[in-house]
């Protein structure tokens, strides 16, 4: 399944934590903003390791997307392409 993971996280080492799994996962697409190529199980141990690794009470939060076929068809970017040489998206 295709996700965009947005992230708001107010701690720079929260922050460098989230951004290094999301690494694991896919790709970075821009500020805080991920494209993921996951497995439903995937999805359960990611969402598991991203609620540890922020903290709710300083108002970190972290939201999923999942994109269907057609979404992932009529992606549109304007401006500077994401950069291709960090994508493990298939």
């Amino acid at each position: 399944m295709r996700l965009v993971v947005t992230y708001d996280v107010s701690d720079d080492a929260n922050r460098r934590q989230v951004y290094r799994t999301l690494e694991r996962y896919g790709a970075w697409r821009q500020y805080s903003v991920f494209e993921l190529d996951v497995s439903k199980t995937e999805r359960v141990e990611l969402e598991d390791e991203l609620t540890t690794q922020i903290e709710p009470t300083d108002g970190d939060r972290i939201r999923l997307y999942r994109l269907c076929e057609a979404c992932c068809d009529s992606v549109t970017d304007l401006g500077v392409a994401p950069p291709e040489e960090q994508s493990n998206v298939l």
